[in-house]
């Protein structure tokens, strides 16, 4: 039986109530940037996983372009956007809670510190974990072995005796079972096709009633 459960954040526990990439290009147009992609957000993205903020982000995004936007402007307008629209998916507090009384609970997100600290202060979860690590804070971001060894240390257990619950294959799936941990696949609408790497599989909607049966047939 695992003795730590680690959660990823975004998609996975908490989702934006706006799309996001009408999200960016409403930060990109407040601030006088050009138009952006969530593509290229992405890409960006997963260049600067170990930021304190994502000002990098949109540095890396802008260089170029012919713009006399503000990297740090734009950062500001999206981390509030993106702040005021998110919520939690129906049921995982409570699921979060009763989890806590048999395993260790921790989250493993990528991104900036900033905007992930800041997500959890929206969700007022800051004390919902036994350990929250964000990349930003860390010598490597998800997929590497460093971050899921990282939040094992913080949860005083064993990688090999820990599952990690994410939506991406390569990030989540991947990057926990290359560092000894079993991996709980979050399947949305219209994402990633299961990854036969996880151990099990749970639609994004049912997370909160299915994921602890699942755990609980896991040895």
């Amino acid at each position: 039986m695992p003795r730590a459960v680690v959660f990823d954040l975004d998609y996975t526990l908490a989702v934006p109530t706006r799309d996001r990439a009408t999200i960016l290009r409403e930060a990109a147009d407040v601030a006088g940037g050009p138009a952006l992609t969530r593509a290229e957000y992405l890409e960006a993205h997963r260049r600067n996983l170990t930021r304190e903020t994502r000002e990098p982000i949109f540095a890396d995004l802008l260089e170029g372009r012919e713009t006399d936007a503000d990297p740090a402007a734009i950062a500001a307008a999206y981390r509030e956007t993106i702040a005021e629209t998110l919520e939690p998916l129906p049921g995982v507090e409570g699921m979060l809670e009763e989890l806590g009384t048999d395993y260790r609970v921790g989250l493993l997100t990528n991104g900036p510190v900033r905007a992930q600290r800041d997500k959890l202060a929206t969700l007022g979860w800051e004390r919902i974990f036994d350990a929250a690590l964000v990349t930003g804070e860390l010598e490597a971001g998800k997929p590497d072995p460093r971050a899921f060894e990282a939040i094992a240390a913080a949860l005083e257990v064993e990688p090999t005796a820990s599952v990690y619950v994410g939506d991406e294959p390569e990030a989540d799936v991947y990057g926990a079972t290359n560092a000894g941990m079993d991996a709980i696949q979050v399947l949305l609408e219209d994402g990633p096709d299961p990854d036969p790497r996880a151990v099990a599989h749970v639609d994004q909607t049912e997370i909160a009633t299915a994921l602890p049966d699942i755990l609980g047939t896991l040895e």
